[in-house]
C-alpha cells in the first residue's frame, strides 16, 4: 500500500460518506467511473450550532442520491438553505434542478443557465448562511464556468473538479482554456500561502491535507506534460490524437478520449505563444 503522505496533496484514505472538516459533510454519489473517481462527492457545509446548511454539487438526477442529501441533513438537524455548484458538468449540476424541488431551495452558480433563482455567482462574492461563511474564487479552465469556494473557517477550498483527490483534472476544450486553468491554480496556491488553506474538498476522490503540496504537483505535472507535448509535435507528432498516443501511452486508454481534449486545449495554449 502507499504512503498516503507520500502522494501529491496527502490524501486523507479511503472516499466515504461522512465528517471531512468542522463545517463539511461528504455525502457520495453512486457514479464512480474511470472519470469521477470513487463518485461524485456532494458537500453538505453549516456552522457548528446552526439549523441551516448549504450543499455544493447534488450531483448526478439520481433520486436516491438526491434524497440521501436531505435526509443526511435532517438527521444532522439542518435544513438545506442554497444550492451551489462548482461548474456544470452533470456528474456535478444535473441533479441540480430536482434538489431544489426537494429542498425549495435556489441554485447559484456562474453560469446563468444553471441558475433556479435571482442570484449568480462571481469574483469576490460572499455567501453567508446560518453564520457559514464562503468566499467565491474564480478558477476557470477545467470549464469556463468552474468556481471554488473558500471556507476560512476550516482552512479549506472546495475545489469541484479544478483539483481532484487523486489524480489530475482534463482542460475541456474548446470550453476550458489552458492559460486560464494554470492561472487559476495559481490563485489557489495564493490562497495556501496568504490565507493559510491547507485542506482541498474535492468534487472527486479524497479529501487532500496538503493543499499547497496539491497545486504545486499540479502546476509541475501541467509544465511537464506541456514540454512533452511541445517535443512530440516537434518530433512530427501534428495531430492531438497521436500526441496523446505517443504522450499518454502509459495512461489507461479509456482516458484517451478526456486526454485528447487537454491535449487540444495545451496544442492551443502553445500555438497562441508561438511555440508549435
Amino acid at each position: 500500500m502507499s504512503d498516503a503522505a507520500a502522494l501529491p496533496g496527502q490524501p486523507r484514505g479511503l472516499v466515504v460518506s461522512g465528517p471531512a472538516t468542522a463545517r463539511a459533510v461528504n455525502v457520495l454519489a453512486p457514479n464512480p467511473s474511470a472519470m469521477t473517481l470513487d463518485g461524485t462527492n456532494t458537500w453538505l457545509l453549516s456552522e457548528p450550532g446552526s439549523d441551516l446548511a448549504v450543499v455544493v454539487d447534488p450531483g448526478p438526477l439520481d433520486e436516491g442520491h438526491l434524497r440521501h442529501v436531505v435526509e443526511t441533513a435532517e438527521k444532522l438537524g439542518k435544513r438545506v438553505a442554497l444550492t451551489l455548484l462548482t461548474h456544470g458538468h452533470p456528474d456535478h449540476a444535473e441533479g441540480a434542478g430536482r434538489f431544489a424541488e426537494l429542498t425549495r431551495t435556489a441554485v447559484r452558480a456562474l453560469d446563468p443557465a444553471l441558475r433556479l433563482g435571482d442570484e449568480g455567482l462571481g469574483a469576490g462574492d460572499v455567501v453567508a448562511v446560518g453564520g457559514l461563511e464562503l468566499r467565491v474564487v474564480p478558477t476557470p479552465g477545467h470549464t469556463s464556468d468552474s468556481l471554488s469556494f473558500h471556507l476560512p473557517a476550516d482552512r479549506a477550498v472546495l475545489t469541484g473538479d479544478t483539483i481532484l483527490g487523486r489524480g489530475t483534472t482534463m482542460v475541456a476544450h474548446p470550453d476550458g482554456r489552458l492559460g486560464d486553468y494554470l492561472d487559476s491554480l495559481r490563485r489557489l496556491r495564493s490562497l495556501t500561502v496568504d490565507d493559510g488553506v491547507h485542506t482541498v474538498l474535492p468534487g472527486h476522490g479524497p479529501v487532500l491535507e496538503d493543499a499547497q503540496g496539491a497545486v504545486e504537483f499540479y502546476l509541475a505535472h501541467r509544465a511537464n506534460r506541456l514540454a512533452q507535448v511541445e517535443t512530440a509535435v516537434e518530433s512530427g507528432h501534428r495531430t492531438a490524437a497521436k500526441v496523446v498516443a505517443h504522450v499518454y501511452a502509459d495512461v489507461d486508454r479509456s482516458l484517451w478520449p478526456a486526454a485528447e481534449l487537454s491535449v487540444r486545449a495545451q496544442l492551443e495554449y502553445l500555438r497562441e505563444r508561438g511555440l508549435v
